[in-house]
């Protein structure tokens, strides 16, 4: 007490009081920008992490080329931004670095007590130092990268345009084909259309006339029983003598029509509609069939070449007349005989 005393009682101006005060706020001040540095090197770790990410998830979309344009823009607006934002990002650690690094100086006289936390201070600011460094090489590196993939793009645009040219010009060499082709088509059909007239023409002069044989439409019909006894698909001896006269009109046919048409003599095998009862035929399809194969067979064996000839059978299922008359019946069992194309 009595030191106390003598102190009060001393004269002159106490300075220790101001002086612990400045020291508290310079470690206060110390402390708070330590704090900063080390939230904007957290923020800046985050933002070179989710770089990081953005790169990986670019070099894997890059692998799909028809969509790779407009994972182009994406990628590169995403990419700017994030740029525009580390780059922000370093410019305040600099200039915080910076304030840091001048008030370390103003007041270097008065941190002679301080000196653990000033070394702290300057390991931490070496540690940014660096941080900042590696962000600025990874900065570059995505700068490079940036570039050689919009070379890449450059190149794969210059390649999508010339593909497209030649599309269009394929397609319009295929137009022009089709064109050509349907011409060339309409042409042999109407040759073989005039060839078919001709030649229904020549079987009507030389059979119209004759029972049981008549022409429907573009057909020429043939009743079964002037070719065939009932149930039975060998032609008859009076159906021979027919087919002999057809098998001579398709041979002048055949040296008439140029080798370039494709056509056929189609043979279609009908019947009524009674089911077979017994027999060699389990159905009218096998009767039908087999009726217009033995008129294909026999036409064959008179010199018609059989590339010109085709057999059908329809069964019951195609009938002139849906009545059940013996007329109606008798009209339906028939052979007709169609020129048409292959």
């Amino acid at each position: 007490m009595a030191l106390g005393r003598a102190r009060r009682s001393r004269p002159g101006f106490d300075y220790w009081p101001g002086f612990v005060d400045a020291l508290s706020t310079m470690l206060l001040t110390m402390i708070f920008l330590l704090s900063v540095f080390m939230l904007a090197q957290f923020f800046l770790s985050r933002d070179i992490s989710g770089k990081d990410n953005a790169l990986l998830k670019l070099n894997r979309q890059i692998d799909e080329l028809t969509s790779l344009l407009a994972l182009e823009r994406a990628g590169k607006a995403d990419s700017q931004s994030s740029l525009n934002a580390l780059t922000a990002t370093l410019d305040s650690a600099q200039r915080d670095k910076l304030r840091l690094e001048a008030l370390m100086a103003q007041n270097a006289a008065a941190a002679g007590a301080a000196g653990g936390q000033a070394a702290e201070t300057a390991r931490v600011l070496d540690a940014e130092k660096q941080v900042s460094s590696r962000a600025l090489a990874q900065v570059e590196i995505l700068n490079q990268q940036i570039t050689a993939l919009r070379r890449q793009l450059a190149a794969l645009e210059d390649a999508l345009g010339a593909s497209e040219s030649r599309d269009r010009e394929s397609q319009a060499r295929i137009s022009d084909l089709g064109s050509r082709l349907n011409l060339a088509l309409a042409q042999k059909v109407q040759e073989l259309a005039r060839y078919r007239s001709d030649f229904f023409g020549r079987l009507r002069e030389i059979l119209g006339s004759r029972p049981g044989i008549r022409v429907v439409g573009d057909r020429f019909v043939f009743e079964s029983e002037v070719l065939f006894e009932a149930g039975r698909a060998e032609v008859n001896p009076a159906g021979r003598a027919q087919m002999d006269q057809v098998a001579a009109a398709v041979q002048d046919l055949e040296r008439e029509i140029p080798p370039e048409i494709p056509w056929i003599m189609r043979v279609d095998g009908h019947t009524d509609k009674r089911p077979t009862s017994g027999g060699a035929f389990r159905s009218n399809w096998d009767l039908s069939a087999a009726r217009a194969i033995a008129v294909v067979q026999y036409l064959a064996a008179r010199g018609v070449s059989p590339q010109h000839l085709a057999a059908a059978g329809f069964g019951e299922f195609q009938p002139l007349d849906s009545g059940d008359t013996d007329e109606a019946l008798r009209r339906n069992r028939r052979i007709e005989l169609k020129l048409t194309d292959r």
